[in-house]
């Protein structure tokens, strides 16, 4: 059975609009994060119960696909990182040709971008962090709350003590 892609009217997709345009609304999905997309491509290639490529077409998806990697995490890590620069040799090499070449190479990339992936879990330093000083964390509403008493508590207990004329 085949499902339609068009948006459902009332109860029925067969029932008509009847003269009244329906607006489709756009449902915003969260964008992955390129740390688990990668850790799940890295876990195809060299995880325990996963078998080698069986063609050619296989080893250049999974090398695409851990390429993309290597470059969505090298914008969150700093440029002269040695990590990221043998990432980045390793990528901008051509496949090998051979079966076992090639697997190899696919072996190596996935491990350079495991690497990768580890140096921007651990918030290694990045250009998305800003260099403008310190900043100072949010206090939370209860801390602002005993701030607020605290000092209408102590301007109270000063105008009390103040003697009158």
């Amino acid at each position: 059975m085949r499902l339609s892609l068009d948006p459902r009217r009332g109860d029925s997709q067969l029932g008509g609009g009847r003269g009244r345009r329906e607006s489709a609304t756009v449902v915003l999905v969260p964008e992955r994060d390129h740390v688990v997309a990668a850790s799940e491509t890295v876990t195809l290639v060299l995880g325990e119960d996963s078998p080698l490529p069986e063609n050619a077409a296989d080893v250049e998806d999974l090398v695409r696909l851990l390429r993309g990697h290597v470059a969505q995490l090298g914008a969150r890590t700093a440029v002269g990182s040695p990590v990221l620069v043998r990432a980045q040799r390793l990528c901008s090499e051509s496949i090998p040709e051979g079966y076992m070449p090639s697997r190899v190479y696919l072996v190596k990339l996935a491990e350079a971008t495991r690497e990768l992936m580890a140096h921007v879990e651990r918030g290694g330093p990045g250009p998305i962090r800003s260099k403008r000083g310190r900043r100072w964390r949010k206090p939370q509403i209860n801390a602002l709350r005993g701030a607020v008493f605290a000092v209408a508590l102590a301007c109270l207990v000063f105008a009390a003590s103040v003697p009158r004329t």
